[in-house]
């Protein structure tokens, strides 16, 4: 299945130096990106990334910029938010089924599989883009609104909270 912004550059069309691509998202891939990831609406989405090949292995640095539209976890409230966000990233070489299983290091968490002689830039932004939000966006009057439905927090229950219960009873 191709992604829903699929950028790919075939690794055999990169020179020796450095080439800088440029890409943007559409609407319609837009729209199907935020309905992958759960968001309300994906209003941008662009990449400007230096591209660089060193044998096997795809280096791309550079910055994404996006605007997004997430839902409060609490309230629904649309929360619209704005990212530029850097990245560097490495394309190498997936492993052979026959091939053992390697053990990746901290510096190696943005390592990014390919196949078939091409990297997917767009695909590795949409990814970059999505790990850059907060998981559980939460809008700025969520915990009033939560404490006006009854909904106590994680202070106000549990043997801690008893115990400053217990303490306020005794007058201490």
């Amino acid at each position: 299945m191709t992604p829903e912004f699929s950028r790919s550059i075939h690794i055999d069309t990169l020179g020796e130096g450095p080439r800088t691509i440029t890409i943007e998202a559409d609407a319609a891939e837009r729209a199907a990106l935020a309905a992958r990831f759960g968001l309300a609406a994906i209003d941008m989405l662009a990449a400007e990334a230096s591209v660089t090949r060193t044998g096997d292995i795809i280096s791309a640095t550079g910055t994404l910029r996006a605007k997004v539209i997430q839902t409060c976890v609490a309230t629904a409230t649309p929360l619209p938010v704005s990212l530029s966000e850097p990245f560097a990233l490495r394309f190498v070489p997936a492993l052979a089924a026959d091939e053992e299983e390697i053990e990746l290091s901290e510096e190696d968490l943005d390592v990014i599989d390919y196949a078939d002689g091409a990297v997917d830039l767009g695909e590795a932004v949409a990814e970059t883009m999505v790990l850059a939000l907060d998981p559980f966006p939460r809008g700025p009057d969520a915990d009033a609104i939560l404490k006006a439905a009854g909904v106590v927090d994680e202070t106000e229950v549990g043997p801690f909270a008893i115990l400053k219960g217990l303490k306020d009873k005794l007058g201490g």
